[in-house]
């Protein structure tokens, strides 16, 4: 069964509310360059509502080379979009794509046990911070480029004083902005198969099938063996575990 695109495990699909269709574009990276940075970057982060597992983010600096005209069939980048609308099953061939037209990529992830020390708000932006900093840190002669960086969301990341990058946040932005969808995608399948991972470890949650949300399976595998190392316990305060 192919996972819905904007769902999310264990609700039914006519509760859900579904983005309408949006592809990105990169005309808001192209404005940049045209305004003299030098590089345009996306990040975005996944995982903020599950009770289990790591916020991840990513974040990408495409090759603006490999983008010319409009959107087809064509262009590497056609089904490229925010990975809430995208397929399971497609995903890890658009992670792989996207990391093959980019000039660098990377991942930031914050465990369960800091997300309960620090909130989910502040944990997601250092998922964010730390992506974005390991992708730096791989693009050659950082110091003599100027960047634009585009965030998801309402929140720029405060503690990320460098004097050649400029930030932005967007509201929808893996909906709009192509590098955020792509930093979306490529997040998303990194958390996805850390979930699998901890399936392994701890086969009696279903993390593989339900990636860490608080679906009814999940809950009910919470009460019979407890919460394990991979758990928020800072989203499980008002869970009652000795419910039938």
């Amino acid at each position: 069964m192919r996972e819905v695109p904007g769902s999310s495990p264990g609700i039914p699909t006519k509760f859900i509310k579904i983005k309408a269709m949006k592809f990105p574009t990169f005309k808001n990276e192209l404005e940049c360059l045209a305004k003299g940075y030098t590089l345009a970057s996306g990040c975005d982060e996944v995982g903020v509502a599950p009770v289990a597992g790591p916020v991840v983010a990513a974040a990408v600096v495409i090759d603006p080379k490999t983008i010319s005209g409009y959107r087809s069939k064509s262009k590497w980048y056609y089904r490229v979009r925010d990975s809430k609308t995208t397929y399971e099953d497609e995903r890890p061939e658009l992670a792989e794509e996207i990391k093959a037209h980019c000039l660098a990529y990377g991942i930031g992830e914050v465990a369960p046990t800091e997300i309960d020390q620090i909130n989910i708000h502040h944990a997601s932006l250092l998922a964010m911070k730390n992506a974005v900093l390991a992708t730096l840190q791989k693009l050659e002669d950082l110091a003599q480029h100027r960047i634009f960086l585009f965030l998801d969301g309402r929140f720029v990341i405060k503690d990320l004083a460098l004097p050649n990058l400029s930030q932005k946040a967007v509201v929808d932005g893996d909906a709009l902005i192509l590098s955020i969808s792509a930093a979306s995608i490529i997040a998303k399948v990194y958390r996805d198969d850390l979930l699998r991972k901890m399936d392994l470890q701890y086969p009696q949650y279903g993390f593989a099938r339900h990636k860490g949300y608080n679906t009814k399976e999940h809950q009910a595998a919470i009460r019979k063996f407890g919460p394990s190392e991979f758990h928020r316990k800072s989203f499980l305060k008002n869970f009652n575990f000795n419910a039938a």
